[in-house]
């Protein structure tokens, strides 16, 4: 599997925290678009809980629950460890 290019993700102080959490949400999107069909969008970051909505390839994959949970929510603990939970709405 590829790895996902981070060079160009803004991660300075100019930025909210939710600025910068949507940013990195766009750059899984992109990714996930570009290489599995599937899509990932920012809807809101409340306190310590992201929400996202699952689409393309993704919203009837059988795999969805690893992606969100073990791709998505893992990287984003990486950049932003405060965020605890990574939810799919619809």
């Amino acid at each position: 599997m590829e790895r996902m290019n981070l060079e160009n993700f803004n991660h300075s102080h100019d930025h909210t925290t939710e600025e910068k959490v949507r940013g990195l949400v766009d750059e899984l999107d992109a990714y996930i678009a570009h290489y599995h069909g599937g899509r990932v969008k920012f809807i809101s970051l409340d306190g310590d809980t992201l929400k996202v909505r699952m689409g393309g390839a993704c919203e009837q994959c059988a795999l969805q629950t690893s992606t969100l949970k073990g791709w998505v929510e893992g990287t984003l603990r990486q950049f932003f460890p405060h965020i605890q939970n990574v939810e799919n709405v619809k």
